[in-house]
């Protein structure tokens, strides 16, 4: 007997009940193919890695810690629109616009900036979308292989401007490479 059904993305699928055998019924056979696994795997060789000793790879399309990044003149890319926040599925990105006064235009590019601006490490799922969705690839995740330090405290895994605003040599650094090139 076959029953037709509707899941949420409204594609139609087909259901059957058919009658289960009696060794079905006892779990016989589930329960020796769930054997013959875990035996097959309990005398295979173990994947062990030996850490401060040895190091895994990353991998070449690792994404690690976030940054904001600055221009070639030293000044936060950031406008503060918005959309960083609202591309993040884990709701981890929170910021307070405010508006540039004219002694900070070697501070900020635009007139209105990320006053405020952090993200929990405790929600961020490192899926990159922060990052696709900035207008001004003022968002970055870099390739540095920087892991998140662990701590035992919730408030050292908000990072603030503070932790996450490119340093200011490493901008100098990375206009000088561009101008060699």
């Amino acid at each position: 007997m076959a029953i037709e059904t509707i899941s949420l993305s409204g594609r139609k699928k087909q259901v059957s009940h058919k009658e289960m055998s009696f060794l079905e019924r006892m779990y016989i056979i589930a329960i020796f193919k769930g054997l013959w696994i875990t035996l097959k795997h309990l005398f295979s060789r173990k994947v062990t890695i030996q850490y401060p000793e040895q190091v895994r790879e990353m991998s070449p399309v690792y994404r690690g810690q976030h940054q904001l990044k600055r221009d070639e003149q030293g000044r936060e890319n950031c406008t503060a629109c918005g959309l960083c926040a609202l591309s993040c599925p884990a709701e981890a990105i929170t910021m307070k616009a405010a508006e540039r006064k004219a002694d900070e235009k070697h501070l900020y590019r635009e007139e209105k900036y990320a006053e405020i601006y952090e993200i929990n490490m405790l929600r961020c799922i490192f899926c990159g979308l922060c990052e696709e969705a900035c207008p001004k690839d003022a968002v970055y995740l870099t390739t540095s292989k920087v892991l998140v330090p662990s701590s035992y405290e919730r408030e050292d895994f908000i990072f603030g401007k503070d932790r996450l605003v490119m340093p200011l040599d490493v901008a100098m650094q990375n206009t000088q490479l561009k101008n060699a090139n």
